[in-house]
C-alpha cells in the first residue's frame, strides 16, 4: 500500500507490505529505478513474515521536499540522513536495511555511522561509501569509460541532456547496466514515470558532481561527511550481492571490499545478472535479506 510520511526535510512516499509488529525490512533502490525493482522480493519477504518499506528516494516519484529552501543535494550523506529520518518517523528503531546503488550507499552509511538502526545490511557490489577525497584519482581505462555519463553530468550540457531527455538516456543506461536482463516497455516505463519527480534532475546532478568534490554539499550534513572520509568500517553482520554481468561496476569486482566489514560477512555472485540486481534476480535477493531477518 503507498503512503505517505513527513521525515525529516521530506514528504516521503513508500510502500508499506506486512503487519506492523512483523519483522521490519527497509528496501532502497538506486539511480535510475525506483520502489520497483522490489515488485517480487516483497510478496516473499511478507511471506516470510516482514514488514516491507520501501520508499521512493529524495527526487523519485512522489516523494517531495517540504520546502523550497532546502537544498536539492543528491549527495550520499544526506541520503543516510533521509534513512534515518524515515526509520524515526516511523518509529521503527531497527531493521533489517538493504539496497543497491544509492540505496545501498545510504544503507552502508547508516550500517557504518549508526549501527544500532541495522539489525543487518545487503548490499550490492559491497561498501559503496564514496572516498571523495581520492575521486581525484584515475582509474583503470577500461572502468572510466563506464563512467561516461558522470562525466556528462559534470557540464550544462549534461544538465541539459538528462532534462530533455531523461527516460530515453536512462533506458540506455538499464540497457548498458543489465545487458542480459530482457526488460519490456511496460517494466521501464512504470519506473520511468519517477522521473517526472520536479526534483530528479537538480538532485541527480549534484550526486555527480558532489562525489567528485566539484560542488558544495548541503551544510546541515557536512559533519556526518567529515565521518565518512575515514572510511569507517560496518560493524553489522553484513551479506554483498554481485552480479556478474553489471555493465556500469569495475572490471575486477569488489572482493577486495571484505576490508571493510568486521562483523559476520558473506559474498554471493549471481551469474549473468546486471545492475538491478533485485528485480533482475528477486529470489537471491530476498533469500540474502531473509538469511539476516
Amino acid at each position: 500500500m503507498l503512503k505517505q510520511i513527513k521525515a525529516g526535510v521530506l514528504d516521503v512516499a513508500y510502500e508499506d507490505n506486512g503487519e506492523s509488529n512483523d519483522k521490519p525490512v527497509v528496501l532502497l533502490h538506486g539511480f535510475p529505478y525506483d520502489i520497483h525493482a522490489y515488485d517480487e522480493v516483497t510478496p516473499l519477504l511478507v511471506a516470510a513474515g516482514c514488514r516491507v518499506l520501501t520508499p521512493y528516494l529524495r527526487g523519485y516519484g512522489p516523494t517531495r521536499f517540504l520546502s523550497a529552501d532546502t537544498p536539492r543535494s543528491g549527495q550520499q550523506a544526506v541520503l543516510a540522513h533521509d534513512l534515518i529520518a524515515f526509520m524515526d518517523a516511523l518509529a521503527i528503531p531497527r531493521a533489517v536495511l538493504a539496497g543497491y546503488d544509492w540505496g545501498g550507499r545510504a544503507a552502508c552509511i547508516v550500517a557504518a555511522l549508526w549501527p544500532e538502526h541495522a539489525r543487518g545490511l545487503v548490499t550490492v557490489n559491497g561498501y559503496n561509501i564514496q572516498d571523495i577525497a581520492n575521486s581525484g584519482r584515475p582509474a583503470r581505462p577500461e572502468n572510466e569509460h563506464r563512467h561516461w555519463y558522470q562525466y556528462y553530468f559534470h557540464g550544462e550540457r549534461g544538465r541539459a541532456g538528462l532534462a530533455q531527455n531523461r527516460r530515453e538516456l536512462c533506458k540506455l543506461l538499464w540497457r548498458l547496466w543489465s545487458p542480459n536482463w530482457r526488460f519490456d516497455d511496460a517494466t521501464y516505463d512504470r519506473t520511468a514515470a519517477s522521473f517526472d519527480n520536479p526534483d530528479f534532475v537538480d538532485v541527480v546532478i549534484h550526486s555527480y558532481r558532489h562525489r567528485y568534490a566539484l560542488v558544495p554539499g548541503d551544510p546541515a550534513v557536512e559533519e556526518t561527511e567529515l565521518r565518512l572520509t575515514a572510511q569507517p568500517p560496518i560493524t553489522v553482520p553484513t551479506i554483498v550481492m554481485e552480479g556478474l554481468g553489471d555493465g556500469v561496476m569495475g572490471v575486477g569486482g569488489t572482493a577486495h571490499h571484505s576490508r571493510h566489514f568486521t562483523a559476520a560477512y558473506e559474498r554471493r555472485e549471481i551469474p549473468l545478472v546486471g545492475h538491478n540486481l533485485p528485480q533482475e534476480a528477486p529470489r537471491d535477493f530476498a533469500a540474502a535479506v531473509l538469511s539476516l531477518v
